[in-house]
């Protein structure tokens, strides 16, 4: 068989994991904090038509003769790029100003967000919008009692309240987590991230901290996808799609070619 129907068919996977990929971004052009992803090729190893040979007395050096046997995934990275952050007013929606990730955790498992929109719980422990709690440094709750008139949360991430009597109550702080290799997160869905053996082990730090950023209350980082981008992306996913589908008709023309000669 032609080895340019296996090139056109390695084409046409790789540059469907594309368009999918860029679905994703898409469709998550409006989720809060969202970090988007991109897919990279490479080539597979090439067969060997004839090998190198050095310089003699003689003649000189004679280059090897490969032929190119298709693409194959390469990686699919997530680009954890700051994006803008978008004013809504509201003193529990908060957005990270630097590399830092929201450490939010149910019972022993903890995760990482960069969305900040969190919530009282019935029992007034700081929670996001799947229930998960807020930590702390030391993994604890912050809770604010039904009994409190307002709340603050500083740059710092110092949750303050004021109680019945009018006074200033520190409630805890909100701590962040910065890693080494960002980039090998694992995503786990629903915002959420969880450290992995590529990522290394979270650095926990208070905002502000190093890299980590202070936090902004009464806003919400947007995603970072571009949809301008993504859709230059899409055409040229499409048409390499397109061109590796023209690839497999143009060699099943030449089998046919073939086969047309016993006739």
């Amino acid at each position: 068989m032609l080895r340019s129907l296996y090139s056109g068919i390695s084409g046409m996977k790789n540059f469907q994991t594309k368009l999918d990929v860029i679905a994703n971004n898409i469709s998550n052009v409006n989720t809060a904090g969202y970090k988007k992803s991109r897919v990279t090729f490479k080539d597979i190893v090439s067969q060997q038509i004839a090998g190198a040979a050095a310089t003699t007395p003689d003649r000189g050096s004679v280059n090897g003769k490969q032929i190119g046997l298709g693409s194959t995934l390469g990686t699919i990275d997530v680009i954890h790029t700051n994006a803008a952050p978008s004013t809504t007013g509201r003193d529990l929606d908060i957005a990270i100003a630097g590399d830092g990730y929201f450490r939010v955790g149910s019972g022993a498992e903890t995760y990482f967000t960069r969305a900040g929109s969190f919530y009282l719980s019935d029992n007034g422990d700081l929670v996001n919008g799947d229930g998960l709690f807020v930590l702390t440094a030391a993994n604890g709750k912050i809770n604010i009692p039904n009994t409190a008139q307002s709340v603050k949360i500083g740059p710092d991430g110092t949750v303050t309240y004021v109680d019945a009597t009018n006074n200033n109550v520190t409630a805890g702080q909100i701590s962040l987590a910065t890693f080494s290799n960002t980039g090998g997160l694992e995503k786990k869905g629903d915002n959420l991230y969880r450290e992995s053996l590529s990522s290394g082990a979270e650095q926990v730090v208070a905002p502000g901290g190093g890299s980590s950023g202070v936090l902004q209350t009464g806003a919400l980082e947007m995603s970072n996808v571009d949809l301008s981008e993504e859709f230059s992306d899409m055409i040229i996913a499409q048409r390499g799609f397109q061109s590796n589908a023209k690839i497999i008709t143009t060699s099943d023309e030449i089998l046919q070619e073939l086969v047309n000669l016993k006739r």
